[in-house]
């Protein structure tokens, strides 16, 4: 009976996942939210009818029905967070939020197959971020000062990455996190956000030389702490960033060339300097060389990630435990060994709309600290996704960064929560602007009527007078 329900059970998760990715991109088709909501409600069934079909098949493959019990309280704050969106803010962008929950419901999957206490510790810190997540949209909407905090978000910035260059604990050479009262934070994750708002802070008003030179004193800072800190991953995603913010700021593609020039510098003086990029980069360029080794990461991700084929082993069926550090660095290969090729690319495509969707809402703000704000999260979000994918399937060398909202890791989790509800806000005020502009043209078109309406009781005027003269005439 096992057998037959974890065989059957592989083309059915296949599917739902390909039919809610479908969704994902139809929503596209229509401008307004309205028209929209057929496709989100198709979406929560199948979102919901995925999450529960796999811990079905955990149930059965480890014999224990408790995993029930905590696949119904993860459906109960999935469920609750999506309908406070709905309550608290009805102009919210539904797809954003389904999204949200579909990568936390595929985090959550994953990891309790790969270690039950971990999942159990993500689920509590994202019950948690989410609580906090819900409040965010309010204070983006509604707090216009915002935008006039250019060096508040730098100072904090700069001083939450120092101290970690200063107190940090060392993980495999790079110092990335430090604790507090036994919690442990990775400052450089909600940094990367403050970032975001710095320079769309600096930017918006003005965007000649002096402001770019500016900020760019400013951006370099971070990446000198980062890269002190031997925290390369971030200090890339700060660049690639910051280089791309200004290009939209400015409109001048000479910022490109001199952000892929002084890249390219920057990558050639880490390759030279710092021995883990050199080991990195070896094994990237050939891991078979050194599979004992460096390489032992990399090619176990690669056997994973082939031994799962279209539908995957299923659940329980693979050799996930074979990756050091897969329910964090690894998370892709596990998910594509164990669910599939076919679910590893739909998950890619869910990513991938969602960052379409904050294009989207960049491109119809009006207000240009907005703009700005939508972009840079966007390309954080995307950037963090290629290089972590990237990394794990030998595309680009393996930085050591997170998938979002999937992998394990506490200030991950909070950091894309509040990145996904910033964004939320953002959209919010589109929304606004958007309903200020319907009322300027209906105001327009009732001046207009009326102006018309003047002109031609007007134009009747004479022709009028000139009937009665002529009939006194008579």
């Amino acid at each position: 009976m096992e057998l037959y329900v974890s065989e059957f059970s592989k083309y059915v998760i296949a599917l739902l996942i390909a039919l809610y990715t479908f969704e994902s991109f139809m929503v596209f088709r229509f401008k307004d939210e309205k028209r929209r909501g057929a496709g989100y409600t198709r979406q929560s069934i199948l979102m919901f009818a995925l999450h529960f079909s796999c811990f079905i098949v955990i149930c059965f493959e480890t014999g224990d029905i408790m995993y029930l019990f905590f696949y119904a309280f993860q459906q109960i704050a999935l469920y609750a967070a999506a309908m406070l969106y709905r309550l608290l803010y009805p102009a919210s962008n539904r797809l954003l939020v389904n999204n949200m929950c579909m990568l936390l419901s595929i985090g959550f999957i994953i990891l309790t197959r790969l270690s039950y206490n971990m999942a159990v510790k993500q689920f509590i810190i994202a019950a948690g971020s989410l609580v906090v997540a819900l409040i965010i949209p309010f204070f983006v909407h509604k707090f216009k000062f915002l935008k006039n905090l250019q060096w508040i978000y730098a100072l904090v910035g700069i001083a939450a990455l120092s101290v970690v260059l200063i107190l940090g604990q060392t993980t495999y050479g790079s110092k990335l996190s430090y604790s507090i009262a036994g919690i442990t934070f990775q400052p450089s994750e909600f940094v990367k956000i403050l970032f975001v708002f710095f320079v769309a802070s600096a930017l918006y008003r003005s965007n000649g030389f002096f402001e770019v030179f500016t900020t760019a004193v400013v951006a370099g800072v971070h990446v000198i702490v980062l890269v002190c800190s031997r925290d390369l991953g971030s200090a890339l995603i700060f660049f690639i960033v910051y280089v791309l913010m200004v290009y939209i700021a400015t409109g001048k593609f000479r910022y490109i060339i001199l952000g892929i020039l002084g890249g390219s510098g920057a990558a050639y003086v880490a390759f030279s300097v710092f021995r883990h990029v050199q080991v990195r980069v070896q094994a990237w360029k050939d891991p078979w060389s050194v599979i004992d080794s460096a390489g032992y990461q990399i090619t176990q991700s690669l056997f994973a990630i082939s031994s799962g084929g279209w539908f995957g082993l299923g659940l329980y069926k693979g050799t996930p435990d074979s990756i050091p550090f897969v329910e964090a660095d690894f998370v892709f290969s596990a998910i594509a060994e164990e669910l599939g090729i076919i679910f590893a690319v739909c998950l890619i495509l869910i990513c991938l709309s969602s960052f379409i969707m904050m294009m989207n809402i960049s491109v119809h703000l009006t207000d240009k600290f907005y703009q700005l704000t939508a972009f840079g999260l966007g390309i954080t979000y995307i950037f963090q996704i290629f290089l972590t994918i990237g990394g794990g399937t030998k595309f680009i060398p393996l930085t050591g960064v997170t998938l979002p909202l999937v992998s394990y890791g506490g200030s991950s989790i909070l950091t894309t929560l509040i990145l996904f509800s910033v964004t939320e806000g953002l959209y919010i005020i589109q929304e606004d602007e958007e309903l200020l502009k319907r009322q300027k043209k209906k105001e327009r078109l009732r001046k207009k009527k009326k102006a018309l309406k003047k002109r031609m009781l007007e134009e009747q005027e004479p022709d009028e007078e000139g009937e009665e003269s002529d009939f006194e005439e008579e």
